[in-house]
Parts: structure tokens; C-alpha cells; sequence
């Protein structure tokens, strides 16, 4: 895989791997195809609900990837306190908290490119996380976060 964000084509992922993103933290993956037309772009791991903690190292990682990241849209009822910005990398991406429930981080590139990743609950049991991650890169997955996370028995854990 190319290291630098300049290596892949404008608005496309990159060719993916599953990686983590430091020992003992959140798994990423991304899709493999440069189409993007399945549901979800991607799925992440992470390994606590404290975003502080847990957006530095995908946002990096994203950004390696992607190019740089303006915003991330996560949903309000699965994290604790939510920041409305955060600087990573000497950039400060805008933190939208939404209140939808839809299992799913909504990360903007530039303006107006978005990409939409599963977020897998950090309880979920490794087997239950890998298929949920596996079946969200599916070049034609057809199905919305929330029935990945109840057929691969991810489960939706909220407080």
C-alpha cells in the first residue's frame, strides 16, 4: 500500500488492508474497490468511548489515506463528552455530535467529500467485530450499518 495521501486518486480510497492504527488500539479498515458503491466506505474499532482518546489515532490514519479531514460526525448517544473540535496534526477538525443512533462516523475531506464508516461498539467481542468489519468493506454491501452490527452479532450497546 503507498504510503503518501497524493498516491491515490482524488475522491477514491485507497487500495486497504486491516491494520491497527497503534498496538493495543482501534482496528480500521477501508474498502478495497475505488467505486465506493456500497453503503459504507469503511469500519472502525475503536477500543473506548472517550473520543479525546480514540479520534487522534483515526484521524491520522485517515488523513494518511485520504487527504485531510475537515469534520467527523459521530453519534452523540454512543460516546462520552463530546468535543466540537479538536486540533490533530496541527489541523483542527470540527466534531459534529448527532443524535440518529445509526452506528456510523460521517468524515468529510475537503469541502464536500464524505466518507461513511461503521463504528463497531468498543465491547464487541473480536469474532462478532471482525465479521461486522468484513461484511462494511463488501464492495456491494447493501446493508445499513445497524443490520451488519445485528447479523454479525456485534449488537448495538448503547447507554
Amino acid at each position: 500500500m503507498p504510503d503518501s495521501p497524493t498516491s491515490h486518486p482524488e475522491g477514491l480510497l485507497a487500495d486497504g488492508v486491516h491494520e491497527s492504527l497503534r498496538p493495543g488500539t482501534a482496528l480500521l479498515r477501508l474498502t478495497t474497490t475505488h467505486d465506493r458503491q456500497g453503503m459504507l466506505d469503511g469500519a472502525w474499532w475503536p477500543r473506548s468511548r472517550d473520543p479525546a482518546t480514540e479520534l487522534p489515532g483515526l484521524i491520522s490514519a485517515l488523513t494518511e489515506r485520504l487527504g485531510p479531514v475537515t469534520r467527523i460526525g459521530l453519534d452523540s448517544g454512543a460516546w462520552d463528552e463530546m468535543p466540537t473540535r479538536m486540533t490533530v496534526d496541527d489541523r483542527v477538525v470540527h466534531i459534529d455530535a448527532f443524535s440518529v443512533g445509526d452506528d456510523t462516523a460521517l468524515v468529510t475531506r475537503g469541502d464536500q467529500d464524505y466518507f461513511s464508516l461503521l463504528v463497531i461498539p468498543p465491547d464487541t467481542p473480536p469474532d462478532a467485530a471482525r465479521a461486522a468489519m468484513a461484511e462494511a468493506i463488501s464492495a456491494d454491501n447493501p446493508k445499513q450499518a445497524v443490520q451488519i452490527l445485528i447479523d454479525t452479532n456485534a449488537g448495538r450497546t448503547r447507554r
